[in-house]
């Protein structure tokens, strides 16, 4: 573990990021060090929201003591943070305009008010438009604080209006020692795990404790490597999404009827009773919400997989280098050994290609079962469709 586990509260949970944590602890303390905007860029898993929350915890409380207004802040429950989480594809101008019109309110009892905008990323130029006035001109007390996987993910214009903050990556090691100390895992299973995830915390913690996900990774990549034609091509594309659907759908499907109920309790209709006309369109907002979500979660569910195949092609990259010592995947060794040597380094090239144009054709709404197709027939031919 590295110094930073001991690092003062609110910071406790922020791991790995010595660096960016001494910075925003000194602009919490000394007004000449703060900037009114900050944007937090970092690789998924690297802890962004963590040290925004923690940052906004600094700076929100009235000193290094003030333990109570961390803890509320930390539980996203004090009046003087504002925070954007979204589950659905996009932020929408409806809650841009609704964090700057929080913005403008003075802070109600801590030092600042601050604006966490967690997936920054997920804002389209005319929602981050109407970020770019508040953040020109904000109030005294107010500090912005975005959230974003590169700076390159966000318009230029806000960009240049924002203190940038990179984090940086930890060593597959680090995150190994992290997840067994938090879960209890075998150092080995652990170690798989950070390195199958690429030194994603969350995910590297996921597969270390959910033997199910660990299969359906491992049986996954087996599958692709076993294409052949168009007709396997298909059979494994919709095997992809069949599992990627179904685990959106485990987790989602709970919350979805705990916030149906909620609403249903909330307006006065008992389980199982009509919903009147007047209450449809509640009903309705709250469906399409939820729709949305899940559209969310197995987009993610399917760049997961992706990723976990630019992983697998990498790998045969470096086999085909001579760098045989640096495998993410070396459980399948063997197999890996033989795509090196049957393919040129041009056809490997031209796969992860694919998986790169894939990635950024399912951001734009393309149908995922005929991306996914497309892409395992380019990885079948070593062509592109």
């Amino acid at each position: 573990m590295t110094a930073l586990a001991t690092a003062p509260f609110p910071w406790t949970d922020v791991w790995g990021q010595d660096a960016a944590v001494q910075t925003l602890r000194q602009a919490a303390a000394d007004p000449a060090s703060l900037s009114h905007a900050w944007l937090i860029t970092g690789p998924p898993g690297s802890g962004r929201s963590t040290l925004a929350y923690a940052f906004a915890a600094a700076l929100i409380a009235e000193g290094p003591d003030d333990e109570a207004t961390m803890r509320q802040v930390l539980a996203r429950t004090h009046p003087d943070v504002t925070a954007l989480r979204t589950d659905k594809v996009i932020i929408t101008i409806a809650e841009a305009r609704a964090l700057v019109e929080r913005s403008y309110f003075a802070p109600s009892a801590g030092r600042y008010r601050v604006i966490v905008v967690e997936d920054a990323d997920r804002m389209v130029e005319r929602t981050s438009n109407v970020l770019l006035k508040a953040l020109e001109e904000p109030p005294e007390k107010t500090v912005w604080v975005l959230c974003a996987p590169s700076e390159a993910d966000l318009l230029p214009t806000i960009r240049s209006r924002v203190r940038a903050l990179r984090l940086r990556e930890p060593d597959v090691d680090d995150v190994a020692r992290l997840i067994a100390a938090r879960t209890g895992a075998d150092a080995a299973v652990a170690e798989q795990a950070a390195r199958h995830a690429q030194r994603h915390i969350g995910m590297a913690q996921r597969l270390a404790t959910d033997d199910d996900a660990r299969r359906r990774r491992d049986e996954t990549l087996r599958a692709v490597l076993g294409v052949r034609g168009v007709s396997t091509a298909v059979e494994v594309a919709g095997t992809i999404i069949q599992a990627a659907t179904d685990d959106a759908k485990s987790l989602t499907a709970e919350r979805d009827a705990a916030e149906r109920a909620a609403l249903l309790r909330t307006v006065g209709i008992a389980e199982g009773q009509a919903v009147p006309p007047a209450l449809r369109a509640q009903i309705s907002a709250l469906e399409d919400d939820q729709r949305k979500r899940a559209t969310r979660s197995l987009r993610d569910g399917i760049d997961r997989v992706l990723t976990d195949l630019q992983s697998l092609y990498r790998d045969v990259v470096m086999l085909q280098f001579g760098r045989g010592d640096e495998l993410i995947n070396r459980e399948l060794r063997d197999e890996l050994d033989r795509v090196a040597e049957a393919w040129p380094v041009e056809r490997t090239i031209i796969v992860l290609d694919a998986l790169a144009d894939t990635r950024e054709s399912l951001e734009r709404n393309v149908a995922p079962l005929l991306a996914v197709e497309s892409l395992l027939v380019t990885v079948s031919s070593g062509r592109t469709p």
